[in-house]
């Protein structure tokens, strides 16, 4: 997904990215170019949503490092029923929010905190969620353990890291896909599934 750190804001113009498919597809959409934030690439995009796109009409996802917000709004441009975009970089929050008044996309909403906070606030179970922290943060560990209680049975989960970081799963976590390009390895979990590991 696209990553951001809280630390630095910037004044240089907006970056750009393009919705690949879907009922937006080829719009163009502003992102802040906050420290730490790189939207996950076309081709990756693509690969990933080619996972999904049997999975995605009329799920609720989770977009948990929304940074530019690339996922949760291909998510949406494809018949997402509703995305939870959470951003802990103000200036990231307030653009992507600007993003959805823009689409007026009215199942999209932003919140402008921790990932970890907002996953231990309760609510509703996701039928897919994105987990692409900022690399230098190594968050991916505290998110899977805060992700208890709030996936759906069946839910899928994508994992970004770099290449080489190893992921310690939940037990009834079934890793369904996984593709290294790159420096990049993407991972598709699973919960509560005896699916067998496709590469």
């Amino acid at each position: 997904m696209a990553r951001s750190s809280s630390r630095k804001q910037s004044t240089q113009p907006l970056s750009q990215l393009r919705i690949i498919g879907g009922q937006w597809r080829g719009r163009k959409l502003q992102f802040a170019p906050v420290e730490g934030l790189r939207p996950t690439g076309d081709r990756l995009r693509e690969t990933l949503f080619n996972w999904l796109q049997f999975h995605l009409p009329g799920a609720q996802c989770l977009d948990l490092f929304a940074g530019s917000g690339a996922l949760g709004l291909e998510s949406l441009s494809r018949g997402a029923a509703s995305v939870d975009f959470v951003e802990l970089n103000p200036q990231a929050a307030r653009t992507l929010n600007q993003q959805l008044q823009l689409l007026e996309a009215t199942d999209g909403e932003v919140h402008n905190c921790r990932a970890a906070d907002f996953l231990v606030g309760g609510g509703k179970p996701y039928d897919i969620v994105f987990i692409d922290p900022p690399f230098a943060d190594d968050l991916w560990q505290e998110s899977l353990g805060a992700l208890t209680g709030r996936l759906s049975e069946g839910a899928l989960i994508y994992i970004e890291t770099p290449r080489d970081i190893v992921i310690s799963a939940a037990n009834d976590w079934s890793l369904i896909k996984e593709k290294r390009t790159g420096q990049v390895c993407m991972r598709l979990f699973r919960n509560n599934s005896d699916a067998t590991t496709e590469h």
